[in-house]
């Protein structure tokens, strides 16, 4: 890739919030692309970490052709990713709650995840930053391999359910370690699906964490 830096695109809530990876060129996420409930910026992260730039353009609605369209477009960029790192690779391309996803399964892929994820979310954001490319258009695309995502989701909801039955127990906030976009997500749907409990984000990336205390 040639070039080195483009500018981000803008954060939909909360300006704080910033890619997980600064990728010359996603979530986020966990998310972090609009990111975060109603008062934090990882609601509708997950990813995520970030869109790819517009240049400050205003973003256009995206219809479910439009979005199959960024996913095939992932699709083919991911291929020829494993293509040169040689890793062999089934890739399924889909659209799943209003947005664009490539699901890559198969063996001997954890280095393509990285520890936390965090490459899996530096090759999310080269993605997007493809697809955006080719279309102009911001992607909010969701790159998961060899189901990380959805195994982390489960951890991440057990953690979540011992910090709510600690706030209930004590009274007290709890705070968690720093997550990612995409992690934080996960935690504040939880969070915010149980009574008597609310959630928010502090700090900033990459020490951005998520505080869990009695709703007021």
């Amino acid at each position: 890739m040639t070039e080195t830096s483009i500018p981000r695109a803008e954060q939909s809530l909360d300006e704080e919030e910033t890619a997980t990876l600064a990728v010359n060129g996603d979530d986020t996420e966990d998310d972090d692309t609009e990111d975060d409930e109603t008062e934090d910026d990882d609601t509708e992260a997950d990813d995520d970490a970030g869109t790819a730039a517009t240049g400050g353009r205003t973003k256009k609605a995206v219809g479910e052709g439009d979005l199959f369209r960024q996913s095939e477009i992932a699709a083919d960029y991911v291929e020829g990713l494993l293509d040169i790192l040689d890793y062999d690779g089934d890739i399924d391309e889909l659209v799943a709650a209003g947005r664009p996803m490539v699901e890559v399964v198969g063996e001997r892929l954890q280095n393509l995840v990285g520890q936390r994820g965090a490459t899996l979310e530096a090759l999310q954001e080269l993605t997007r930053l493809a697809v955006f490319r080719q279309t102009g258009t911001p992607s909010r695309l969701l790159l998961d391999v060899g189901g990380y995502r959805a195994n982390r989701r489960k951890e991440l909801a057990a953690v979540a359910k011992n910090a709510v039955e600690k706030v209930k127990e004590y009274g007290e906030p709890v705070r968690l370690d720093a997550m990612s976009a995409f992690e934080r997500k996960c935690v504040h749907d939880v969070v915010n699906a149980m009574s008597g409990v609310a959630s928010e984000s502090e700090g900033v990336e990459p020490n951005r964490r998520i505080v869990v205390r009695p709703a007021d």
